[in-house]
């Protein structure tokens, strides 16, 4: 079984062209249900995308005609093609994708998968003793498109020590702090209380960082 797969693994090339602005990539996977090859795209932007595949190569067959946009939500996963597998033949084929962050009201909808994908900038929640709204959010990152971590400091005292140590001269020493202390891509927050103060949070990170890039731009 396994030396069937690997000889399927060998016998499969692809390639794509994107038209977009989004900042990652949309990814093709594929999934073979019965005699059918599964095609999805995989959207890990934060915005929504119009997607068209168009096929070629050998062992399958596809059903003929112009390819269609396909709506691909943001964070998600969307079947855009199927195609069938001829009997006895390894479905070999290479593709042309197009990407539109111009939204089209002709698109295919099918329903979407969501999937998690990274934030711009890492999230590690520290769930500490009396913490009055952990629960809620994490409750609301796990419901989220967000990838992200936690850490219960009651298990790990020695980075519950850093963290008293950390904020010792700050205006909310940790005895006094009863929100969850969150690191936004190594930056201690203290004052994060709800998952929407969380987005916002992690989106000024962002805009913060493009800015200081954009000043040492002109100051070179």
């Amino acid at each position: 079984m396994m030396k069937s797969l690997y000889a399927f693994a060998l016998l499969f090339f692809s390639f794509f062209t994107t038209i977009s602005a989004q900042e990652r990539p949309v990814k093709i996977v594929d999934e073979r249900v019965q005699n059918r090859l599964m095609i999805y795209a995989v959207n890990e932007n934060e915005l929504d995308l119009d997607v068209s595949i168009k096929i070629e190569g050998t062992g399958f067959r596809q059903r003929a005609g112009v390819p269609r946009l396909h709506r691909v939500p943001k964070a998600s996963k969307v079947n855009i093609a199927s195609l069938v597998i001829e009997r006895g033949r390894v479905p070999v084929y290479t593709y042309e994708l197009t990407v539109n962050d111009s939204l089209s009201r002709r698109v295919v909808r099918k329903p979407a998968e969501q999937i998690k994908i990274d934030p711009k900038k890492n999230i590690l929640v520290y769930l500490k003793e009396g913490c009055t709204s952990c629960d809620s959010l994490v409750s609301k990152l796990d419901k989220s498109y967000y990838k992200y971590r936690s850490m219960d400091l009651r298990e790990k005292p020695e980075v519950k020590d850093f963290l008293v140590r950390t904020f010792k001269y700050t205006k909310t020493p940790y005895d006094s702090i009863t929100n969850p202390i969150i690191s936004l891509g190594g930056t201690l927050y203290s004052e994060i209380e709800t998952y929407e103060q969380l987005v916002a949070k992690l989106n000024d990170e962002v805009t913060e960082n493009s800015d200081e890039a954009e000043d040492e731009g002109d100051g070179n």
